[in-house]
């Protein structure tokens, strides 16, 4: 799964998102209007890809002198000492590890890598972000099933001013595709129903209340 495979490029997803997080703040009670999120958002298999900002920690089999951890540097590469601006965004890390096995066979004879992502952010599309009157508004790492109820633990809840049966899901994944979710049901209610999962690249959207 490659970062270049979402749906909208990095800045048609910002402008877009602008305009669809400003209409769903502005119109509260008028996001009931979405169909409820599916509770189980998909029984596809997931597999993380690095993005940057991450950690990698590279092992080299018998040559602890090229083992070492290395961040992933803005513009989604990372570099070792005889390895040099190797591309890591979108990978996997077994896909990285075969790379750099590949790149540092010029240098030693049949190199054994094994690479594990120590430090987690993802890649821009894959990222959840959390709009609105949430306490703590924020952009957090995907992490597999996760659910509504592990997001608002992660931003702290809503304000006072939120209408949270108003809350809305836009699934990026899904050609933009928008949600109703019933945020306070969960948290105040402690309704279970109500805590769906997530998805990659989803965005929380928790309008105001206006009454």
């Amino acid at each position: 799964m490659m970062v270049e495979s979402a749906s909208m490029s990095g800045d048609s997803v910002r402008k877009f998102l602008g305009v669809t997080v400003a209409a769903g703040l502005l119109s509260g009670c008028a996001t009931s209007s979405f169909p409820p999120a599916p509770a189980v958002a998909s029984d596809a298999a997931y597999n993380y890809v690095i993005g940057p900002g991450d950690s990698v920690n590279i092992v080299v089999w018998r040559n602890p002198e090229l083992s070492m951890a290395v961040p992933v540097r803005p513009d989604g590469k990372i570099t070792t000492p005889l390895v040099e601006d190797l591309p890591a965004l979108g990978k996997d890390s077994s896909t990285l590890a075969r790379d750099i096995e590949q790149a540092l066979a010029k240098f030693i004879r049949e190199p054994v890598v094994t690479v594990i992502v120590t430090s987690f952010v993802g890649p821009y599309s894959e990222q959840i972000r959390v709009v609105g009157e949430a306490a703590t508004p924020q952009v957090l790492p995907y992490v597999q099933k996760m659910t509504l109820l592990d997001v608002m633990i992660a931003v702290g809840g809503v304000t006072e001013f939120a209408d949270g049966n108003g809350a809305s899901i836009l699934r990026t994944g899904e050609g933009n595709k928008q949600y109703s979710v019933r945020v306070k049901d969960l948290l105040k209610r402690g309704d279970v129903s109500a805590n769906v999962e997530m998805r990659p690249g989803d965005v929380l959207i928790i309008p105001q209340s206006w009454f």
